[in-house]
Formats: structure tokens, sequence, C-alpha cells
């Protein structure tokens, strides 16, 4: 029998959540992020304890303030080295606001930013916020990750570009629409 817990999430029981152990509702988003959990575990090499799930990141544009959840943080050597963000649908109206997120999390400029569907996936440089390879089995895996460790440079994220980022993300995760194209709105460093 399923249930419904609100309007936007269907609820069909629960599930124990892969990284955690935790039980949580099943939904079908949560089947394609515990799907997430597991390619990064079982086909690329992360431990459970590199990866944080479910964080909340704090956004701000001019006044206003919200919360925004990312679905993935792998964390190597002390810092961020990839985030993915889960969200349905198309995933290049999203990939500006993941970029903006990779610069927003950390003080620093986090070097792979993922967004996926659960079905199909885009990794971006997030220095350049070029797309670098699709699908979710071209997700980078953790030696490769190691083996490059040392190219990525962790630049400082100057305030005037904090500000465009928290604002792109805000545009485009609070409100849901990007007033501004990827060719027309582009986070400049």
């Amino acid at each position: 029998m399923t249930t419904q817990a609100n309007p936007h999430h269907l609820v069909l029981g629960e599930l124990k959540d892969f990284l955690t152990g935790s039980i949580i509702p099943d939904t079908l988003d949560e089947r394609y992020r515990q799907k997430i959990a597991e390619i990064l575990v079982v086909k690329c090499g992360f431990k459970k304890e590199e990866i944080s799930s479910n964080s909340v990141i704090n956004v701000t544009a001019g006044e206003k303030r919200a919360k925004v959840k990312v679905d993935f943080l792998i964390r190597l050597n002390n810092r961020i080295v990839m985030l993915i963000k889960y969200s349905p649908g198309s995933l290049v109206t999203r990939q500006l606001s993941t970029v903006g997120l990779s610069r927003i999390i950390e003080p620093y400029q986090i070097p792979v930013a993922v967004i996926t569907n659960g079905e199909d996936a885009h990794i971006i440089d997030g220095s350049s916020g070029k797309v670098t390879a699709e699908g979710l089995d071209n997700l980078p895996i953790k030696s490769t990750i190691e083996n490059n460790f040392s190219d990525y440079t962790f630049p400082v994220i100057k305030q005037g570009l904090f500000e465009q980022a928290s604002r792109i993300v805000y545009a485009c995760e609070i409100d849901d629409a990007c007033p501004c194209d990827s060719d027309n709105c582009v986070i400049t460093t």
C-alpha cells in the first residue's frame, strides 16, 4: 500500500539507507539517491566514511536566505573533491546551479561537480564549468581523483564570485527557474 506523505513525494514504504544504515522513507527520488550512493562505493571505490549525504547549504541572494540540500559530498585529504546533486529532469538546466554550488560550499573551488537525474549524469570541471564526461558509468573513481589530487589547486573563491554563485544557486534551486540560459548567465572567475 502506498501513502502520500506530502503533495510532492509519494511514499512507498521504508528503506535502509545504503551509507548510514538508518531507515528512511522510500520514495522514487530516494531510490535514485540510493543507487548513486551504491555506485560511489561499489564501482567508484570510495569508503562510506568519505561520503557525506544530505548536506544542507545556506544560500543568499541579497537579503533573501534559503537552504539547499546537496546529496553527496566526497572528501579526500581533508578537502571536498566532488559534489553530486540529484535533481529529476533535465541536466542541462541544472549545470549552472551545480557549478554555483561548487563555489559556495567551501571557501575554495570544489574540483568536480556532478548533476544527475539518477539515469544520466554530467560531470563538470568546477573551475571551468565545462562538462568533462557524461553518464553514471563515467563518475570519477577514487584512484583517479587521488592520482589527480596534486593537479587540483583548490583556488580561494573571491567574495564577488561567491555572491554571484550564491545568487545563481538561489535563482535556480529556490525559485526553481533560472532567469537566464547557460550561454548568457555565466559565473565568471
